[in-house]
């Protein structure tokens, strides 16, 4: 199964800089640190967003309907800026009414 739209997919900055990458945020500093030992910065949250793009052609896993939309989860590999690599999987949604998934969040796969 494949993420319905992949080429309109929506990663707001905010969920890179402000959520995945702050050390600070209440629940994303604990997969900041996970981040950051790829080697990617807050600073440069635009790295982590281009890798996150390229994992949407991946396979996804059976789509789960939510009172939200419905939830993708896509798992891949990524590799850092500091070429460290690792297993992440990613959560995406299409909402009702909409034709493009929008990025959840990412965490490292188990």
């Amino acid at each position: 199964m494949r993420l319905p739209n992949p080429e309109k997919v929506l990663i707001p900055r905010d969920k890179i800089e402000g959520y995945l990458l702050s050390p600070v945020h209440p629940v994303g500093r604990h997969k900041a640190a996970f981040f950051a030992s790829l080697g990617y910065k807050q600073a440069e949250w635009q790295a982590l967003e281009r890798d996150l793009r390229e994992l949407v052609t991946g396979d996804a896993q059976p789509p789960e309907d939510t009172e939200y939309g419905t939830k993708y989860e896509i798992r891949g590999m990524i590799t850092g800026p500091d070429g460290a690599s690792a297993a992440i999987v990613t959560a995406w949604i299409v909402r009702e009414a909409e034709d493009f998934p929008r990025f959840i969040t990412a965490y490292p796969e188990d």
